[in-house]
């Protein structure tokens, strides 16, 4: 089949299903933003959903069916697709709607990323024919950093995780806000699948555990293969593997890319350092982690400190590591550095506190820090609610701050000590404030 009769042919199937099927999500696109909206995430966490939404909400308005041009470039019969032939996209809508001024057109362009020469067809698009551009695409693959600096101020990027806590509830059918003594317990259950079974749409819909499992480790040897060993073209396959599973492990502790060097040499495998740092810039760039540096007054020793890495979905760290023990405090303190990621914006910076005790994490607005926080699963044990309340205090000394917080599974109290306030609070209030 033509490429023009390809295109004419889905464009009119992805019409007919209209309008999608899909769970609202707490990210929305504006509908007529006069820039190029770019998508970029992990895999499988909605990135192409989103626009969906967006396709709603248009239609909702009275935009017409015809008015959506989606082409999903993820398809096999595309795979062997030229530069030149991108404009046949154009032909094929055009001979579908002789009469349809393009400037009235809302263009979706799934996975467009895989051919080349996209980036400048897309621009050209945009500025010349149609003012209502969408892209998603491989999350490693639509970072605006390597996209053609020829886009510097023509995009938007709406960044996609898996879900929220609030859009987690939203998928599972359970009030989030319930002040109902059966909708805390519920809330409370989800909280619990939420920490351990990850946040991934399409798991949080299956039911079996089995299967659960399987699309996780699925999950993470797609970003593998594709995002990591195919795109960056390493051939050490398992020394990858094994590389990003001690980063797993690694979880809530600072991580020593050199010293994961010297275990993997002395275990006799044939890797190189500089490798193993760019393996781990990769996989931060593929969103496989996200990572937070030490806290310092000096951006010199800023970016010399050792970073923090935690896993952009718990669910799928326990399906690859299959733990012996529950880690329920590591996998608590990665919710919250994952929600802290999300609700960053421009304008805050993550940290971590290290000195003579010990911060998990620092959130700076602008210049200042507004707020320190602990994570702990309980604060029962002395020993640990002591060690919690001396790392807060000297990172609220050492950042002039004075808004203190503790996050807990499920305790709540106010700590007066020294001179500072204390607010000790479960994790599921902490998440719908």
């Amino acid at each position: 089949m033509a490429k023009k009769e390809l295109f004419k042919s889905l464009i009119a199937l992805t019409q007919a299903e209209l309008p999608f099927d899909r769970t609202e999500r707490e990210v929305v696109i504006p509908d007529n933003p006069d820039s190029i909206i770019t998508v970029p995430g992990v895999h499988r966490a909605g990135k192409s959903s989103l626009l969906m939404l967006a396709v709603n909400r248009l239609m909702a308005n009275g935009i017409k069916r015809e008015q959506i041009l989606w082409i999903n470039f993820d398809d096999e019969r595309l795979s062997d697709m030229q530069t030149e032939e991108l404009d046949e996209v154009l032909s094929a809508y055009r001979e579908m709607y002789p009469n349809a001024d393009l400037k009235e057109v809302y263009m979706f362009f799934d996975e467009i990323q895989n051919i080349f020469g996209w980036d400048l067809f897309v621009l050209r698009v945009f500025k010349s024919y149609c003012p209502h551009v969408y892209v998603t695409g491989s999350n490693a693959k639509l970072l605006s950093k390597e996209i053609s600096t020829a886009w510097r101020g023509w995009t938007l990027d709406y960044e996609m995780l898996p879900l929220n806590f609030v859009e987690f509830c939203r998928f599972t059918a359970i009030d989030a806000f319930s002040c109902l003594e059966s909708g805390k317990a519920r809330r409370h259950a989800a909280m619990e699948s939420y920490i351990h079974d990850g946040a991934f749409p399409q798991v949080v819909l299956t039911k079996d555990k089995s299967t659960k499992l399987k699309r996780l480790q699925g999950y993470f040897n797609t970003m593998l293969l594709r995002d990591l060993a195919e795109r960056h073209k390493i051939k050490n396959i398992e020394g990858l593997r094994y590389f990003l599973k001690r980063i797993m492990l690694n979880l809530t502790k600072t991580t020593s890319i050199n010293g994961i060097f010297n275990d993997m040499r002395s275990g006799g495998a044939n890797v190189n350092k500089d490798d193993l740092y760019d393996w781990a810039d990769w996989a931060v760039e593929a969103y496989m982690f996200v990572r937070f540096p030490k806290y310092s007054a000096s951006l010199v020793k800023e970016n010399q400190s050792l970073r923090k890495y935690y896993v952009i979905d718990t669910g799928m760290r326990q399906a690859v590591l299959m733990p012996q023990s529950t880690d329920n405090g590591k996998l608590l303190e990665n919710i919250v550095a994952l929600d802290l990621y999300r609700r960053r914006g421009e304008e805050r910076k993550i940290f971590y506190w290290q000195e003579r005790h010990e911060c998990d994490f620092i959130v700076q607005h602008d210049e200042i820090v507004e707020e320190v926080i602990q994570v702990c699963w309980a604060l029962n044990d002395e020993d640990t609610r002591q060690r919690e309340i001396d790392g807060l205090k000297e990172a609220a000394k050492g950042t002039k701050c004075s808004k203190l917080t503790i996050v807990t599974r499920d305790q709540r109290e106010t700590i007066e000590m020294d001179a500072y306030t204390i607010d000790v609070v479960g994790i599921e209030e902490w998440l719908l404030r």
